[in-house]
C-alpha cells in the first residue's frame, strides 16, 4: 500500500509540474499574439494606402496592362517554374497548424500546372515535407519576434529579385495561416506574382473614397517603382504576422486544452490517492480492532 501511495504521489507532482509548465507557454502565447495581431491591425491601414496609391497611379497614367505588367518588366515568364512560400512554426504543441498548412499546400500545388519550388520557413513544416520527398529551396529561419521579420521578408524578396532576372519563377503564391477572431485561424493561398492584366483590373475598379482625385508629382516610373516595392514587401509583411499570430494562437488553444485535461488527472489522481490512504487507514483499523478483542476473549 505504501508503494501505491507512493507512486500516485509521484504522479500527483509531475501533473503539477506540468501544468506549471502548460500555463507558463499559455502566457508566452497570450502576450505574443498581442503583439502580432496589433502589427496586422497597423498593417492594415498602410497596406491600404499602398493600394490606393496604385489605384491613383492607374487613373492617373490610364496606360495599358502590358505598360505595367510588372511580371514583364521584370523578365518573369511563363517558362520559370510556380513558386510557394510555406509559413509554418519552428515549435510545436501548436495543434494542426502544420498538418492543415501541408495538406492546403499539397492541394494547391495539384491544381497548378508546371513545375514548383517551395520555401518552407519554420523547422516543423521543413520536416514534414522533407517526409513527403517534395524538394525544398533554401531555407530561411522563422522570425522569433516582430523586429525579426523585416529581415525575412528583405531576404525572401532578393531570393526571388534573382530568379526573376534568370526567367526562372513564372508565379508566386503564399500559404499561410490567417489570424481569425476568439484565437481561430484558416488556411489560405495569396497570389503575390505575376501582377497582371488581371490584378491590375482589380485595382482600377476601386473607386477612390473622395471627391478629390489624386496627382502625381514625380516621375511616373520611379512612383510605380517604388509602390511596387512596397505592395510586395506589405504582402509578404503581412501574411507572416499573420501566420504569427495564428501559430501563437493555437498554442493557446492547445494549451488551454492540455492546462484542463491536467486538471481533471489532477482530481482523479488525488481521489486515488486519497482512496487508497483511506483503504490503509480502514485496514489499520481493523488490524486494531481484531488484536483488542483477541486480547479481550484471553
Amino acid at each position: 500500500m505504501g508503494e501505491l501511495s507512493s507512486g500516485l504521489q509521484h504522479k500527483i507532482n509531475s501533473a503539477t509540474d506540468l501544468k506549471s509548465v502548460v500555463r507558463t507557454m499559455k502566457a508566452m502565447a497570450a502576450a505574443n499574439i498581442s503583439q502580432y495581431e496589433m502589427a496586422v491591425s497597423a498593417l492594415d491601414d498602410y497596406y491600404e494606402t499602398i493600394q490606393l496609391g496604385l489605384v491613383a497611379y492607374f487613373h492617373s497614367n490610364q496606360i495599358n496592362s502590358k505598360a505595367v505588367n510588372y511580371s514583364t518588366v521584370n523578365k518573369t515568364t511563363s517558362l520559370g517554374k510556380v513558386g510557394f512560400i510555406a509559413i509554418g512554426s519552428d515549435q510545436g504543441l501548436v495543434g494542426k497548424f502544420n498538418d492543415a498548412l501541408v495538406s492546403h499546400l499539397l492541394n494547391t500545388m495539384n491544381t497548378l500546372p508546371g513545375e514548383k519550388r517551395v520555401w518552407a520557413i519554420g523547422e516543423r513544416i521543413q520536416t514534414h515535407l522533407s517526409s513527403l520527398n517534395i524538394p525544398l529551396e533554401q531555407p530561411f529561419a522563422l522570425p522569433n519576434s516582430i523586429n525579426a521579420v523585416t529581415g525575412l521578408v528583405t531576404s525572401l524578396l532578393q531570393e526571388i529579385e534573382a530568379l526573376q532576372q534568370t526567367n526562372e519563377l513564372s508565379a508566386l503564391h503564399i500559404v499561410f495561416n490567417r489570424s481569425l477572431p476568439n484565437a481561430k485561424y484558416e488556411t489560405c493561398t495569396q497570389k503575390v506574382l505575376p501582377l497582371d492584366s488581371e490584378w491590375q483590373q482589380k485595382l482600377t475598379v476601386t473607386r477612390w473614397p473622395s471627391r478629390c482625385l489624386p496627382q502625381l508629382l514625380t516621375d511616373t516610373k520611379r512612383t510605380f517603382s517604388a509602390l511596387i516595392g512596397e505592395y510586395l514587401f506589405t504582402t509578404l509583411y503581412k501574411a507572416c504576422t499573420e501566420s504569427l499570430a495564428s501559430e501563437n494562437a493555437s498554442r493557446l488553444t492547445a494549451m488551454q486544452r492540455a492546462e484542463k485535461n491536467i486538471e481533471e488527472l489532477q482530481t482523479e489522481l488525488s481521489r486515488q490517492f486519497h482512496r487508497q490512504r483511506q483503504q490503509g487507514i480502514d485496514e489499520e483499523l481493523s488490524d486494531l480492532v481484531s488484536g483488542f478483542e483477541a486480547l479481550s476473549d484471553e
